[in-house]
């Protein structure tokens, strides 16, 4: 358990600043429910049924991008979520967001304006810093408590993250914790049996770098998606290359094929590579190829193929615990989702320790009608799990952990 006091810690009748990270896609100028506001309401929830004066404050996009705007839809998703109303008020530290914070009674919930409309909040400083910015400063000095629920965004090092530790009592919220539990016990926690992780996605170089950390904590690795084509590439077969329309692979293979081949040289006997690749026939079906048959790569693979699938079963119902990150194949088509969903499916009906890791590899069971029940955790964490799969510090927890 790490080294920090959890929201049932806090004495009653707090006024608690609480940070979640609601950052969602946006459609139409409304965000988009995801898992982040159902996981989070837990905490909110909690928190004022203690009787405390619960605020909130989040972000949304980074200035200049089209999902850069106000939190005010993100209020009313997360009351759906809640017996009550959230309130909201457009400004982040200032008179407006001052005096409704004042307003806030026992068992009520506001939400400020997007954090990242406050110049103090972005630019990545010490948490030393941060905790000296106006933004920290006016607000701390309201609040008896802080909240950091947050463990998504945790790896960054902006002000609602870092600064407010340093000069309020904190507090983990409920997704904190579990988030923090899961996602290190790559590290903290003894397997009895074999440990695999599944590896996949379109970020090759996140993965790799993973995969060149992690060392002997993993006994086996299940690749696909565009890492598992440039170790294939590493092996000498004839794909991991760009082709009309794609450019994912070049670009990865320039800057991380010397840990690739580093990796797969010392670790051979544990890495297992797909055996075959799925495609977009002349008539628009799914097609598969075995590897060994490939001659020339002339067109993009979208997945794994069946035989992968059916070759990597045995392997995850054999495992003590499975850790998966990134998706093994363009999933959101369901001609090519038969890698990704085959995998999950097995996960779930097996008795291991599961951690399916965060963005889009989780949003392939809801999206194929999976339970979340039958994994040990869902992370709704990107960059921070792969921070805490490679033991790196996360900003948002140290600061947590070591308080004014």
């Amino acid at each position: 358990m790490p080294s920090f006091e959890t929201i049932d810690d806090i004495p009653p009748n707090s006024r608690v600043l609480v940070r979640l990270d609601l950052n969602s896609p946006i459609e139409d100028g409304e965000p988009q429910d995801n898992r982040r506001f159902s996981r989070h309401a837990r905490t909110v929830q909690d928190l004022a049924n203690a009787g405390h004066r619960v605020v909130l404050m989040a972000h949304q996009g980074r200035p200049g991008r089209e999902d850069f705007t106000s939190l005010e839809g993100h209020a009313k998703l997360l009351s759906s979520y809640l017996d009550r109303d959230v309130a909201f008020v457009g400004d982040v530290f200032g008179d407006e967001a001052l005096g409704a914070i004042e307003a806030v009674d026992a068992g009520e919930v506001l939400l400020l304006e997007n954090t990242r409309m406050c110049a103090d909040e972005l630019p990545e400083e010490p948490p030393e810093a941060k905790a000296e910015t106006a933004f920290v400063q006016t607000l701390s000095a309201v609040f008896d408590a802080y909240v950091n629920d947050a463990y998504s965004a945790a790896h960054r090092e902006h002000a609602s993250l870092v600064g407010f530790p340093l000069v309020l009592p904190s507090y983990a919220g409920r997704v904190m914790v579990a988030e923090y539990e899961a996602n290190t016990a790559i590290t903290t926690r003894d397997f009895d049996g074999p440990v695999t992780m599944v590896i996949g996605g379109t970020k090759a170089t996140d993965v790799i770098e993973v995969m060149a950390e992690v060392g002997d904590l993993v006994d086996r690795f299940l690749l696909g998606g565009v890492a598992g084509e440039l170790f294939l590439r590493a092996a000498g077969h004839p794909v991991g290359t760009d082709v009309e329309g794609s450019e994912l692979y070049d670009d990865q293979w320039e800057r991380n094929h010397e840990t690739i081949e580093r990796v797969l040289e010392e670790r051979r006997e544990e890495i297992h590579l797909p055996t075959d690749l799925a495609y977009e026939d002349d008539e628009g079906e799914r097609a598969e190829v075995m590897v060994e048959d490939i001659d020339e790569k002339t067109t993009a693979f979208f997945d794994v193929g069946s035989a992968t699938v059916e070759a990597y079963a045995p392997k995850i119902r054999d495992s003590e615990a499975v850790f998966v990150k990134g998706a093994l194949g363009m999933f959101e088509d369901e001609r090519f989702a038969i890698g990704t969903v085959g995998v999950l499916e097995t996960i779930g009906e097996s008795d291991c320790f599961s951690v399916i890791g965060g963005g889009d590899t989780s949003r392939a069971i809801t999206l194929y009608g999976l339970s979340e029940d039958d994994y040990s955790h869902v992370s709704i964490a990107g960059g921070a799990y792969i921070r805490a799969l490679t033991g790196e510090p996360l900003p948002g927890v140290e600061a947590l952990q070591k308080g004014p």
